[in-house]
């Protein structure tokens, strides 16, 4: 594994998280990681520059929209997370929920072309449960795909894989109707303090 440190994706680390997340062209209407954080009509309305300023306005918030790997100074990596609550998770039917804990959950994991093959979305998940339990959670969970030993097109490989989470100390927690790039998704559940 690289040399890597992990940091939350605050306001003053925009400018590095638009170089992780953001498209070439500022009027795309694509990425800035936005699909699991707010509702379909939601997403679906936040076109071109809309999408990256709703980004940087959850930077501004207390609690980091995610986090933010550095292989020295330079920006490798995003991972984000949030208490389910403030998700479309929370409503979701496809997946569901195990208890009533108010878990942290971990959805989007991206390292830049690259820098992939350095063990970087290991660091990034290690820094996403970190960065939750410093902010109380008591659990995070991952809704990662059940690959088995396919592999999962780089398109859709954001949502991780079973095998990385349980690498992390993840559990399987319960399996869903949701798939991911052809494969089922899976709740992976890591518990940070007693139930």
């Amino acid at each position: 594994m690289a040399e890597l440190a992990v940091h939350p994706a605050t306001h003053e680390r925009f400018d590095d998280l638009r170089i992780v997340i953001g498209p070439k062209r500022t009027d795309a209407s694509v990425c800035w990681c936005p699909s699991h954080r707010v509702d379909a009509k939601t997403n679906a309305a936040l076109q071109g520059p809309e999408r990256g300023a709703h980004m940087e306005a959850l930077t501004r918030r207390r609690i980091a929209p995610g986090v933010l790997a550095y292989d020295g100074d330079e920006v490798v990596g995003w991972a984000a997370v949030a208490p389910r609550s403030e998700l479309p998770f929370q409503r979701s039917r496809k997946i569901p929920h195990v208890d009533d804990q108010p878990v942290w959950s971990i959805w989007c994991i991206r390292v830049r072309p690259g820098h992939r093959g350095q063990g970087i979305s290991h660091a990034l998940l290690a820094g996403a449960v970190d960065y939750a339990a410093s902010q109380g959670a008591p659990a995070v969970e991952g809704y990662p795909v059940d690959n088995g030993a396919a592999r999962v097109d780089l398109t859709m490989a954001y949502v991780g894989t079973r095998r990385l989470f349980e690498r992390a100390g993840f559990t399987l927690a319960a399996t869903t109707d949701a798939v991911s790039g052809g494969f089922p998704r899976v709740v992976m559940r890591k518990q940070l303090t007693a139930p």
